[in-house]
């Protein structure tokens, strides 16, 4: 039988530092593939990536059909200790 006095709390509590930046990103496919391009490049000089943010969508229009979408990225990636 398990009680509630025999319960163990441990409140650990781990400080984490966050840096956003602002990334735009396109694609000729789709929305999804313009936040993948977004990734895939700024992982390449950003490291430690936690999330993306899409903060705004848009598309160019080119004789009346979608030729480009676009997003607005607000991609969050930890300080690294050295």
């Amino acid at each position: 039988m398990f009680y509630l006095k025999d319960l163990l709390i441990i409140n650990i509590s781990i400080m984490a530092v966050l840096k956003v930046v602002e990334i735009l990103g396109n694609s000729n496919v789709s929305f999804e593939d313009a936040v993948k391009n977004v990734v895939k490049e700024a992982s390449k000089t950003i490291k430690n990536i936690k999330s993306v943010y899409v903060q705004d969508m848009q598309v160019t229009v080119n004789k009346n059909a979608i030729a480009e979408y676009r997003v607005t990225t607000k991609v969050c990636f930890g300080i690294m200790d050295d």
